[in-house]
């Protein structure tokens, strides 16, 4: 009875979210939705707000569904499928579903709010496009992972988290070989950066041998005026990558910064640290969660629905020490920038320039930094800059 009551609070509470969501997003989509507010304290506000509310209502929402009476309906709805398919079937249904479900809420909190913050000018319709394309590429990579999976519940019942552990591996390294590639262009356009720019940030990396790297533009501006810049892909795939954002706003000193801080991740090969952290860290969360499903026959789906929900709670609980190691990397790609370039003004004036293009706060609260932040503060990183030791 306390489970059943506890399953039908958070179910209700998630659906009761979706709705005052849905209520939201249409009042919303009548209006021009034009700036309101351009205040970084309360973006910061609401931002953390958000992010604590989705991480805690994904995780429980997912366990109350694998446990509660409607997974294991759907389960049964596919029993006339071969066995093989139905674990692709069910997730790859529940994708699709869910994404639909869940629309209000990213129209809202991913669309509508950076739009009264004055972040982004993206028409409606394009972001609805945009949300289409992520919504079908997450069905059929979710299908495909459950497919996998299902095999590996099947034929190694008992032995299944040692198998899932190798498998990943390989998974992890393939996703960063094809998301620069073939994913992430369905959404932007990626164009070798020309001009005495290009020559510049070439010089720069030609002095750590990897002057071939790829130095991509991207057409972030479509979708937000906040600045960034990062590292994709590895190998003969690795490329450092400036929104448009960034090169139309920054001085070409602290580009140069911004560069050299991406260069810091790439010759240090952080793409591969953080694989490696991946691996380690989902190989143990599968061995515990198996622990904890040893006495669980469940069918195939119901079965590999349960492990990814207790494999997202856990991944939320190790999530501090992820970030961490993330922060970890950060300072030493600063300390790699500051070194190369011996520029700590321009520096310190990228991130100055950063914090104010993108709403940021110079100090998120503690709390919010430890949980969430793959990044060090803003205003400790200036302080770095300003007071080398």
């Amino acid at each position: 009875m306390v489970r059943k009551l506890l399953l039908g609070l958070l179910a209700g509470a998630s659906a009761g979210y979706v709705a005052a969501r849905a209520v939201q997003a249409l009042a919303l989509g009548r209006s021009r939705l034009e700036p309101i507010s351009k205040d970084p304290a309360a973006y910061g506000r609401t931002r953390r707000a958000l992010a604590l509310t989705g991480a805690l209502r994904s995780t429980l929402s997912t366990l109350a569904f694998a446990y509660g009476p409607l997974a294991p309906r759907a389960s049964r709805a596919l029993e006339a499928a071969p066995r093989w398919l139905r674990p692709g079937a069910f997730f790859g249904g529940l994708a699709l579903i869910s994404s639909v479900i869940e629309l209000p809420v990213t129209f809202v909190e991913d669309y509508a709010i950076e739009r009264q913050y004055g972040l982004s000018d993206q028409p409606a319709k394009a972001f609805l496009a945009d949300w289409a394309k992520g919504t079908a590429i997450s069905a059929v990579l979710v299908t495909a992972l459950a497919l996998l999976g299902g095999v590996a519940v099947r034929r190694f019942r008992a032995t299944w988290p040692i198998v899932a552990a190798i498998g990943m591996l390989p998974l992890f390294i393939l996703a960063n070989l094809v998301v620069p590639i073939y994913i992430l262009p369905l959404f932007n356009r990626f164009e070798p950066l020309r001009g005495s720019l290009e020559v510049r940030l070439r010089a720069l990396a030609s002095r750590f041998g990897v002057g071939d790297a790829e130095i991509l533009r991207m057409d972030m501006s479509k979708q937000t005026k906040k600045a960034n810049a990062f590292v994709a892909g590895i190998g003969s795939t690795h490329r450092i990558v400036l929104g448009d954002t960034l090169i139309d706003a920054f001085e070409p000193d602290e580009i140069e910064f911004v560069v050299a801080h991406e260069l810091g991740h790439y010759v240090t090969r952080d793409t591969w640290r953080m694989i490696a952290l991946a691996e380690t860290v989902t190989a143990g969360l599968l061995g515990l969660v198996a622990l904890g499903l040893r006495d669980d026959d469940s069918q195939d789906s119901l079965l590999l629905l349960r492990i990814a929900a207790w494999l997202g709670a856990g991944m939320l609980a190790v999530r501090p020490a992820i970030n961490a190691f993330s922060r970890s990397r950060e300072w030493a790609a600063d300390r790699f920038a500051l070194a190369t370039t011996g520029d700590a003004p321009s520096g310190a004036a990228a991130f100055r320039r950063l914090r104010d293009q993108n709403l940021a706060e110079e100090e998120p609260p503690m709390w919010y930094e430890f949980l969430f932040a793959s990044h060090p503060s803003l205003g400790k990183r200036i302080e770095a800059l300003e007071s080398p030791s």
